[in-house]
């Protein structure tokens, strides 16, 4: 209830954006979804996400400034990533909570992510002389 209430507070002062949370927490529902539809042995998507820190990671880890890419797309991209790391880490690693692992390894893409998702630059040119 309190991540919840972090959450709305952080989303309607602008402090963050709903891009990041919204598509861990999406892409680990599909994932786990998927793999409990084909083998009801693993967990509910239901319990994969409100179990560990995966909310916490989400709404206050992931959405750090200096970590995290620029633009919307980048943000989306490294959402996803996390939450794909989340599951694998989760399901096949060692460790029973892989966020903190998910997010380390997508901080260290964020410059990649950055760099592909770079905004195109207007005013100038292509090809012009002086």
């Amino acid at each position: 209830l309190a991540i919840l209430i972090g959450l709305i507070y952080m989303l309607s002062r602008g402090i963050i954006t709903w891009h990041i949370p919204l598509s861990i927490i999406v892409t680990v529902f599909a994932v786990t979804g998927i793999m409990h539809i084909a083998n009801p042995a693993f967990a509910s998507p239901v319990v994969e996400i409100l179990s560990g820190g995966l909310m916490l990671g989400a709404v206050f880890m992931a959405t750090d400034y200096v970590t995290s890419p620029m633009t919307h797309k980048g943000q989306l991209i490294y959402g996803v990533a996390i939450g794909l790391l989340t599951v694998v880490i989760r399901t096949f690693g060692a460790y029973p909570e892989g966020m903190s692992f998910a997010i380390l390894i997508a901080n260290a893409f964020t410059p990649l992510i950055n760099n592909y998702c770079k905004p195109k630059r207007f005013g100038a040119a292509e090809g012009s002389k002086k």
